[in-house]
């Protein structure tokens, strides 16, 4: 009897070991999870610091590049809402997703008032040179219009290098909609099949045309990647996607539409869902579901 004793206490010893084993494997898988996540919302918001001081500083150099004191002081004023906006992202915390996203949004028009006034800028900058031409009769001002020649030449490069930050792509109005086996809208995740993730990419004259591969990833709420079978390059490290698809651009707004079918289990929760396009993060939005 006091063997059989013995051999159970031992017994239930081994099975409390082998659960607390477990539990801790899993709390650490966990952490790993967590830290991926932040790792990559630190990221985005180091990405978005970059982009406003780069357009911080490209104010600066346009307003050394013209004589309108009127586009002067409008470009100033730009350029103070700018740094503003980028003191209030290095206040606010990678996880506050709700900022972040507002920042984004501020960050997507910024970049759109840069790009108007590069190309205002630029205009002004070929009228100029179309006057000096005019102007080439006259021998004792033939050689200060080569001289002004190179020196836009100088600007033109100058603001090539910008227009290639205006010509980034952006991605708007994101949606993710559940879809279930009728591919008629679900409300929970226990009845999704499929999920569609819709979106727009914003008309930009400054994007070359051509072929272009948007990737989309979506992270659940225990912050794992739903899995599309492969990666792509991301701020010098390779990034899981949920879809791809590729797309022709022409330069003039576009919807896209991606489907992703539903092989496993899905908790509710939080769904952040990033989209990429030529190496640089277009859009984000989060969604909660039950």
């Amino acid at each position: 009897m006091r063997k059989t004793l013995i051999a159970c206490a031992v017994v239930a010893i081994l099975a409390l070991a082998g659960v607390a084993l477990w539990l801790f494997m899993g709390l650490q898988e966990q952490r790993q999870m967590n830290q991926e996540m932040q790792e990559l919302a630190e990221l985005d918001k180091q990405e978005m610091e970059n982009e406003y001081e780069r357009f911080t500083l490209q104010y600066s150099e346009m307003m050394t590049q013209i004589n309108n004191d009127s586009i002067v002081a409008q470009l100033t004023q730009e350029q103070l809402r700018t740094q503003q906006l980028l003191e209030e992202l290095k206040q606010v915390k990678a996880s506050d997703a709700r900022e972040i996203a507002r920042l984004k949004k501020e960050l997507a028009t910024v970049r759109e008032v840069l790009r108007s006034y590069i190309r205002q800028v630029d205009s002004l900058n070929q009228v100029n040179m179309a006057l000096r031409d005019e102007n080439t009769q006259i021998k004792s001002e033939l050689e200060e219009t080569s001289r002004t020649a190179q020196t836009l030449q100088s600007e033109k490069a100058s603001l090539s290098e910008k227009v290639a930050i205006a010509a980034q792509l952006d991605a708007t109005g994101i949606s993710m909609t559940l879809l279930n086996k009728r591919n008629k809208a679900a409300k929970k995740m226990k009845d999704c099949k499929q999920i569609q993730v819709a979106f727009t990419i914003a008309r930009n004259v400054t994007a070359a045309n051509g072929m272009r591969t948007v990737y989309v990833r979506i992270q659940t709420p225990n912050g794992s990647v739903l899995n599309g079978g492969g990666t792509f390059a991301y701020e010098n490290r390779q990034l899981e996607f949920s879809m791809r698809k590729s797309i022709e651009y022409t330069g003039e707004e576009m919807q896209v539409a991606t489907f992703w079918n539903v092989n496993e289990f899905l908790d509710g929760g939080d769904y952040r869902v990033s989209i990429f396009a030529d190496g640089n993060m277009i859009g984000s939005r989060t969604f909660s579901f039950k």
